[in-house]
């Protein structure tokens, strides 16, 4: 980006004689007197010639040349600008829960996974500088995308997400300690988890509180979600007789186990009830895990001093010229 700029405008003050020369210039030239004659008509019809109609490029350049040593002694400048941009990126793995109990369609029209792939996305979309990974947990877990900053190749292997990747069940330790394992080498200032899920832990070999007391030693901060309304919700079941019928469940999310994870790495617990407000949620955390940016401005100036003063010296001489030559008049 280009700047102008003087490094001493108050010399610019100058422009104010320049102005009064030439308004007392075309005062003067108003009251010029001519020849009286006791009558014209002898003269006919005198035409100016060229040299009458320009008879004022030699005061015109001397004005010029004046304003142009203003300009020139006010040290016009001009600089260009650059940025030094640095920022704290923020590392973060989404733990998302494939089990079974997922399908269940109390988000309508769509069942819990579509809805959390969908925010989970523009979640996505959303950061800049930070590096994200995906872990998906059910039965077991495992890494579906490991830290990255190819945003596109993220959603790629988000959309691929589906039932049935993983033995059925809910091993919510499990996939707490694998997002973890994604972490546990991260040199980034600030490390968090987004886990996500509709159940109760009742698989895996480790414990949820156990991985989350991993995760407090690690300093990684967890935000866990729960998802599902209160009461009964609708899940599809394929019949073998009579093909695809709903049955009513009640949802069982483990809130306590998930409130005290959040509280014990720093973190938050959210509930989500419906589609808008998982994604006030995401939104919420989005904004609250903010990457740090820093931006230092350098500006580099360079004199044009020289172009000013040239061409005052060329309007000076130019005007000498002029005015010895071609408008050389006679006292």
């Amino acid at each position: 980006m280009m700047i102008l700029r003087f490094a001493q405008p108050w010399f610019l003050l100058g422009l104010l004689l320049v102005a009064g020369l030439i308004w007392w210039e075309m005062r003067s030239r108003r009251r010029e007197r001519a020849v009286a004659f006791s009558s014209l008509t002898l003269l006919g019809d005198p035409k100016p010639s060229w040299r009458m109609r320009l008879r004022w490029l030699p005061k015109a350049a001397r004005l010029l040349a004046l304003a142009a040593l203003v300009f020139a002694i006010a040290r016009p400048q001009s600089g260009t600008a650059s940025r030094e941009i640095t920022s704290e990126g923020i590392d973060i793995v989404l733990a998302l829960d494939v089990s079974g109990s997922m399908k269940a369609e109390d988000f309508q029209p769509h069942n819990r996974l579509y809805v959390a792939k969908q925010v989970i996305r523009d979640f996505i979309k959303g950061r800049t500088n930070d590096r994200i990974g995906l872990v998906v947990f059910s039965g077991e877990s495992f890494t579906q995308c490991p830290l990255t900053l190819d945003y596109d190749v993220m959603v790629s292997l988000l959309d691929k997400v589906d039932f049935g990747m993983i033995e059925d069940g809910t091993a919510i330790g499990t996939g707490l300690a694998n997002a973890l394992n994604r972490l546990r080498e991260s040199n980034a200032k600030s490390k968090i988890v987004v886990l996500l899920t509709d159940g109760v832990n009742n698989r895996g070999q480790i414990e949820p509180l156990t991985a989350a007391q991993v995760a407090k030693t690690l300093g990684v901060k967890v935000y866990t979600i729960g998802a599902g309304k209160p009461g009964n919700a609708m899940y599809p079941v394929e019949d073998p007789v009579f093909g695809k019928r709903y049955i009513s469940l009640p949802n069982e999310i483990d809130e306590e186990v998930l409130q005290e994870i959040a509280d014990m790495t720093g973190g938050r617990y959210y509930r989500a009830q419906s589609e808008q407000m998982l994604e006030r949620i995401y939104n919420e955390i989005s904004t609250l895990e903010k990457t740090k940016v820093k931006v230092k401005e350098y500006v580099q100036y360079r004199d044009l001093f020289g172009w000013f003063a040239a061409f005052a010296l060329g309007a000076t001489i130019l005007s000498a010229v002029l005015s010895g030559t071609w408008f050389r008049t006679i006292p």
